[in-house]
């Protein structure tokens, strides 16, 4: 039996909404074709969790945000995403569903660099995007989520490195959902050409612990021959917001693409984030820490797709849950036939906190070839005694000894991430949701 989906927005809406952004007439009917298949199509069946009853229809669609002049305007919860001093020489600040502020340097802006605003991207760059929007690593119609997202999208960031480039600073994005009531529809597009390399980092914050709506964000990343990406981010969605979030990498002969993702949201979560290696000595590190709490319910899933012969994949998955939250981590290694002498590697590994909290690491390992190499690690339990024993016993509290351990335990995945304010953001964000 299917879950409906009623929305207050048809096509009349979409129409004008895409007007008004000055959109091409392909992504307008892109909308359309998107917007009529909702009803028809599944939600998505996320391994052991029901997400049936998540509210993906209640939301405001659009809320526009005004523009800051200087980042002094910023509040105090997002000036820790950024190095006082060393302020971003490539930063994009989304406000709600606008562009707050926006900074490319010019020698990026030289070597033809693309760092923007999705809308802008297709008014200035209309063929870049059309070649990769929703083709490449996500379909519109894999499920009702992936065409609520195409039908509705109203925010996001297209960045495109030329053949070889190497943008040496990394590009930041800072997604501020101010409205409590607004819904993100964002779509990452990053794209590396061939022989070119870049770093991108993005951040989402909300305030909104009371508010229903819904974060339905959708992430394509390509990395043509030769080139490496490496994507950090920090999810930070309050208890009110919903989360889908779909994080699609494809990467081509001898490309790299590594991702370090911090997510800390407080609401309920279903997390995708698939990588596949299409081209042969293809590689990918999927690295994911993530904190449950309250009554909360999550499911992750990294999964890697070997194509190419001689791909690289590891996974690695760390979670701390306390209260009575729920989560699972799903890390899934394949291997298909004709990848031979491909190696693929998984650990998931899930810390409890409490007795009622709930962590389940499942790892996959699916093979069709035989000149491969495979292997998975996964552990579920509480506070090791004996760390804790050997730390008081040097003098350290109960309470400190856990969070060293915690932090330790975590550790593998934030310390990967590029920027140092965002480090120790994501550090500050890990310290309120465990004490």
């Amino acid at each position: 039996m299917s879950v409906e989906t009623k929305l207050p927005y048809d096509k009349e809406y979409i129409n004008q909404f895409s007007k008004d952004n000055n959109e091409p007439e392909w992504m307008n009917s892109l909308r359309l074709q998107a917007l009529g298949q909702i009803e028809t199509l599944e939600l998505p069946k996320p391994d052991k969790t029901k997400i049936g009853k998540w509210n993906f229809s209640r939301f405001k669609h659009l809320a526009e945000g005004e523009k800051i002049s200087s980042l002094k305007e910023l509040p105090e919860a997002l000036e820790g995403f950024l190095d006082e001093e060393n302020i971003p020489e490539n930063l994009l600040i989304q406000r709600n569903h606008s562009v707050a502020y926006a900074t490319l340097s010019e020698e990026l802006k030289e070597q033809g660099v693309i760092f923007t605003d999705i809308f802008t991207a297709l008014q200035e760059h209309e063929d870049l995007v059309r070649r990769y929007y929703m083709k490449d690593a996500v379909s519109v119609d894999e499920h009702r989520l992936t065409a609520l997202h195409a039908a509705l999208m109203n925010g996001g960031i297209f960045v495109y490195v030329p053949k070889n480039v190497e943008v040496k600073v990394p590009l930041q994005v800072i997604f501020w959902q101010e409205d409590p009531e607004a819904a993100l529809f964002n779509h990452v597009l990053v794209v590396a050409d061939e022989n070119s390399s870049l770093t991108y980092v993005e951040n989402y914050i909300s305030y909104n612990e009371t508010e229903e709506t819904l974060a339905n964000v959708v992430t394509e990343v390509i990395a043509q021959n030769n080139a490496k990406i490496s994507f950090g981010a920090v999810d930070n969605f309050a208890a009110g917001t919903t989360v889908y979030n779909n994080r699609r990498g494809v990467a081509y002969r001898d490309a790299t693409i590594d991702w370090a993702l911090g997510q800390m949201n407080d609401g309920n979560t279903v997390s995708e984030n698939i990588t596949h290696l299409v081209g042969d000595n293809s590689l990918s590190n999927a690295k994911t820490v993530s904190v449950g709490r309250g009554k909360q319910t999550q499911n992750f899933t990294a999964k890697i797709v070997h194509f190419g012969k001689n791909s690289e994949g590891y996974i690695l998955q760390h979670g701390v849950m306390k209260d009575s939250a729920t989560s699972i981590f799903n890390g899934i290694g394949k291997i298909e036939h004709g990848a031979s002498k491909s190696n693929a590697e998984q650990e998931s590994r899930v810390l409890m906190l409490s007795e009622k909290a709930r962590g389940d690491a499942n790892p996959i390992l699916l093979i069709d070839e035989d000149d491969v190499t495979a292997g998975h690690a996964a552990s579920v339990g509480r506070v090791d005694p004996l760390q804790l024993y050997y730390l008081m016993s040097r003098g350290i509290t109960q309470a400190e000894a856990e969070r060293l351990v915690i932090h330790g335990f975590l550790a593998p995945v934030v310390n990967q991430l590029p920027i140092e304010s965002v480090k120790n953001q994501l550090t500050e964000v890990i310290e309120r949701k465990v004490y």
